[in-house]
């Protein structure tokens, strides 16, 4: 089992930077996969970012590549995305999550996660 806990977010402009960091508690962090999902109002769950579990494999959503960096620390039990030049469709609660996996391993479907946080709402103003 392992319990996930986001922070961050918050109401920034748009062009600006945000840091969501998402906390995990349970078994060895490195044994898990993470990743980081968004849900805008009226709107399905997106993928947005995804880690290996050593760190060394990362890969994005087209809407954000370039533009966001997901990191983890295996020390901390701690996976962060930095968000840079935000727009305002950048909008919406952002979803940490993780499922065990190969070490080396990543995965970019919500279905593939069967752990998950509650969510940090970012906004970004126009």
């Amino acid at each position: 089992q392992v319990q996930l806990v986001e922070s961050g977010g918050g109401l920034v402009q748009a062009g600006g930077s945000l840091r969501l960091s998402c906390a995990a508690s349970g078994r060895t962090f490195s044994n898990y996969a993470m990743g980081w999902f968004r849900q805008a109002p009226g709107k399905e769950r997106e993928f947005v970012a995804a880690v290996s579990g050593s760190g060394d494999n990362t890969y994005y959503g087209d809407s954000v590549k370039g533009r966001f960096t997901i990191s983890r620390d295996n020390a901390k039990n701690t996976v962060s995305l930095q968000m840079n030049s935000l727009k305002p469709e950048d909008t919406a609660v952002y979803y940490c999550a993780a499922r065990e996996g190969r070490y080396y391993y990543l995965y970019y479907t919500s279905y593939e996660y069967n752990y998950w946080g509650r969510g940090t709402q970012v906004t970004i103003s126009s």
